[in-house]
């Protein structure tokens, strides 16, 4: 299988691709040069493995939360792509692409627990919290925004090994309350979402039948307020 994958979600810009089982990947920190990276990065990889687009079999994107202009910018090229070349697009959160990163850079065995914050301005984060099982992120519950002092963590016993916390929002944790703060082992404010996660991530989701046609391919913003329009002359 050939599948494509982007991120734009938070600061970094990242492709990867995803052939038969191997990952290429392009990605770099640059808060405002998405525009400029993304597709250069696409064809590298495609070159790389003599590939065209016609060629892959399916899309996957970040499709947030995160950065509402970043996230646009990856569902305005995958909508694209997809309704170019007529392929199915697997939509990723960006919360569950980290979570995926800290258990393959931390080793986090299944029964441990990862709690995934990104600074959502307004000083508020975006807040989900996974449980590791069977080597993937499984989320307990809903993605939500909110102000540090009321994230929440699942009851104790949905995790047998403690609690990880993940992503640049744990920069606010002496804002969260007391009782987290003693549940979490470690947190790695370094990590971000990447392309190579969502493709992982997708592979499964794909075979899951969760891949959706171009116009379902939308970003996800969690707050209500913000609103998307498709790409011109799409309803």
């Amino acid at each position: 299988m050939k599948l494509l994958a982007l991120d734009t979600s938070s600061e970094g810009c990242s492709a990867a691709l995803w052939l038969d089982g191997q990952i290429t990947e392009r990605f770099e920190l640059a808060p405002r040069g998405h525009t400029r990276l993304l597709m250069p990065m696409v064809r590298e990889l495609l070159a790389e493995r003599g590939l065209k687009p016609s060629d892959l079999d399916a899309l996957a994107f970040a499709r947030g939360p995160g950065s509402f202009t970043g996230v646009r910018i990856a569902t305005g090229v995958i909508q694209g792509f997809a309704w170019g070349l007529d392929l199915p697009v697997v939509p990723v959160s960006s919360l569950a692409a980290v979570a995926l990163s800290a258990m393959e850079q931390h080793q986090l065995a299944d029964g441990s627990g990862v709690a995934v914050a990104f600074d959502a301005r307004m000083s508020e984060v975006y807040w989900a919290t996974f449980a590791c099982r069977d080597g993937l992120p499984a989320m307990q519950g809903n993605e939500r925004v909110c102000h540090p002092e009321n994230v929440s963590l699942p009851d104790p016993d949905t995790t047998t090994d403690g609690w990880f916390g993940a992503g640049q929002g744990w920069k606010f944790v002496d804002g969260m309350p007391e009782a987290i703060a003693t549940r979490i082992r470690s947190i790695d404010t370094s990590l971000v979402p990447r392309a190579s996660q969502v493709a992982r991530l997708a592979i499964p989701a794909f075979h899951a039948g969760q891949a959706v046609p171009a116009e379902q391919a939308q970003p996800v913003y969690v707050r209500d307020e913000v609103t998307w329009k498709k790409l011109p002359g799409r309803e």
